[in-house]
């Protein structure tokens, strides 16, 4: 009986041709790219399944805490510093969640890849000090020089050296990881999906921006929002999230370290910080190897 499964004919001494180096893309990933194409909804559907498990994660340690005799109006520094750690969890969890619809996650489609690396260290300071002069006009336009952010204190920072170096170690690496994984990695992805690159960092500004509005005196919140509109066109312009994620801890090193008044300490925490990033994006390569060559974030 013929076989009928395979109709090519083998040529004595020649080699058959080798399979094509994509030879089946997932579906959501195009041709040439490798880039899945997250659906533009899951990028507020993520963001609101985050924040709800960090209030419900807030409201369950905030009430073990009254068995040691705190009040649940007033918990312990404690509870919103494990919160804040919940709430990133769960915002990579969920984006992870909606990445896994579309194909299987890897590192590099969340903008884990290695930038070219003195491109990258341009394009940051000049994000860096586009950030600072836009900050300088808006804090100088509307007097806000005599604004302090709070938040270090209410977190517990003056109670313990312990408390001091778990928000260090929160506000340094926690956050600047969590954050960009999440709203440069996945949320500005998606909705560039939808409408383009710069809807989409605008609009991923404004989130930034407005997530904030708890923890930064709300004059603050414009150029926190502007703040995240650059750190999109950092990761559009580097292709790699790595820029980002060092721009964003150089400045909550130096707002830090500001609120504490710190000089020779800043660098030390930065340091600290972009070595833990390092050691971090090392395992990355190391778990999971390098981003294909042909793979693009943005």
């Amino acid at each position: 009986m013929t076989d009928l499964r395979d109709t090519t004919t083998a040529v004595p001494g020649q080699r058959s041709a080798p399979p094509p180096q994509f030879p089946e893309l997932p579906d959501g990933v195009e041709p040439g790219t490798r880039v899945p194409r997250w659906k533009p909804w899951t990028a507020f559907v993520a963001l609101i399944i985050g924040f709800v498990a960090a209030s419900m994660g807030f409201i369950v340690i905030a009430s073990i805490s009254t068995a040691f005799g705190y009040t649940f109006e007033d918990p312990p520094p404690g509870v919103t510093i494990i919160a804040t750690i919940v709430q990133n969890v769960f915002l990579i969890g969920a984006a992870v969640f909606f990445a896994a619809k579309v194909a299987r996650p890897r590192p590099w489609q969340f903008g884990l890849r290695r930038p070219a690396w003195w491109p990258a260290v341009g394009w940051t300071a000049l994000a860096f000090v586009t950030f600072l002069a836009f900050s300088a006009i808006w804090v100088s336009a509307l007097g806000l020089q005599n604004e302090e952010d709070t938040l270090p204190t209410e977190l517990g920072v003056d109670e313990s050296t312990a408390a001091l170096i778990a928000v260090a170690f929160l506000v340094t690496v926690v956050a600047p990881v969590g954050e960009e994984l999440f709203f440069r990695g996945f949320y500005f992805r998606a909705l560039a999906n939808w409408k383009g690159i710069w809807p989409a960092a605008i609009i991923t500004g404004i989130t930034f921006g407005s997530i904030h509005a708890g923890g930064s005196p709300i004059g603050f919140l414009v150029p926190l929002g502007f703040f995240g509109f650059v750190l999109c066109l950092l990761y559009v312009r580097t292709k790699s999230l790595y820029p980002p994620i060092v721009l964003h801890a150089i400045n909550n090193s130096i707002a830090f370290g500001s609120t504490q008044d710190w000089s020779w300490q800043i660098p030390l925490v930065l340091a600290g910080s972009l070595a833990i990033i390092s050691l971090g994006a090392y395992a990355v390569r190391r778990g999971w190897g390098p981003a294909p060559a042909r793979s693009l974030p943005v």
